[in-house]
């Protein structure tokens, strides 16, 4: 039984689950960090931050619809914070980037932080604050956090792209660089 359908032997009611959305350049790239954690339920690749309604792929990846290439995280918050999502989100991006995550470029590509609350807007402020202040790379952090609003799933063939497709899905990861700039960004904190 999916969340959100009710009860299971081991699911909790769709109630007590919540939401986290993220942007982070290609949406491929953002799945996997989430999916992996202890707490999470669902990772679905998506489009939200614009103002067209049910975009497509095509519409979102060639600009001009306002949305983000994102991923919409279901979450137990009984067995994962959202502090803990959000480190995992920022140890999987580049924030010093404008309209731009590695080799995509665009305002469709920029890395945000999709609020749904009060308490995740305060603890995702705070987060950026504590960045700016740490200092661990040299850039500014452009990351936007703004209100959560519509989340369009993308199309079928996107979602889990790298369960579907491992081996496209690693030479993007390569060819885009989106390993090595974490590294050289994050150092042994990348995508952790």
């Amino acid at each position: 039984m999916g969340a959100g359908t009710g009860w299971s032997a081991t699911a909790k009611p769709a109630s007590q689950l919540q939401k986290a959305t993220f942007a982070g350049g290609c949406f491929w790239c953002m799945e996997h960090p989430f999916d992996e954690l202890p707490g999470v339920v669902s990772v679905t690749s998506g489009y939200t931050g614009g103002e067209t309604k049910n975009p497509t792929y095509e519409e979102v990846s060639a600009g001009g619809t306002g949305h983000a290439e994102s991923v919409e995280v279901l979450y137990d918050p009984s067995k994962i914070s959202y502090q803990q999502l959000l480190t995992r989100y920022w140890h999987n991006i580049d924030p010093t980037t404008k309209d731009a995550e590695f080799c995509d470029h665009g305002h469709q590509y920029r890395s945000a932080i999709f609020f749904h609350n009060e308490e995740q807007h305060r603890l995702a402020v705070k987060s950026k604050q504590d960045l700016e202040k740490s200092r661990p790379f040299k850039g500014a952090i452009v990351t936007e956090i703004v209100p959560a609003g519509p989340f369009y799933p993308a199309e079928e063939y996107h979602q889990h792209y790298y369960k579907k497709n491992p081996i496209r899905y690693h030479y993007y990861r390569f060819a885009c660089g989106r390993d090595q700039r974490l590294k050289d960004l994050w150092g042994d904190l990348a995508g952790k």
